[in-house]
């Protein structure tokens, strides 16, 4: 995930799954300090589901194109 992505990603997280904005800040916070990828934070937090989790590395795919 690049830095210039990020807000896109937000946006995607937060107005089409529907998820707070603090708990998606939150997540982006424990990807920095603890080195995981953002999709594995949110899912191990409980704040997505596992089709959720699909169409956020469906997201994260796209970029990478």
């Amino acid at each position: 995930m690049s830095k210039e992505n990020i807000p896109q990603i937000v946006n995607f997280l937060c107005q089409d799954l529907k998820l707070p904005n603090d708990s998606v800040q939150l997540a982006l916070k424990q990807t920095q300090s603890a080195r995981g990828t953002l999709p594995i934070v949110l899912w191990q937090y409980g704040l997505v589901t596992l089709s959720q989790l699909d169409r956020i590395f469906e997201l994260f795919e796209s970029y990478s194109h």
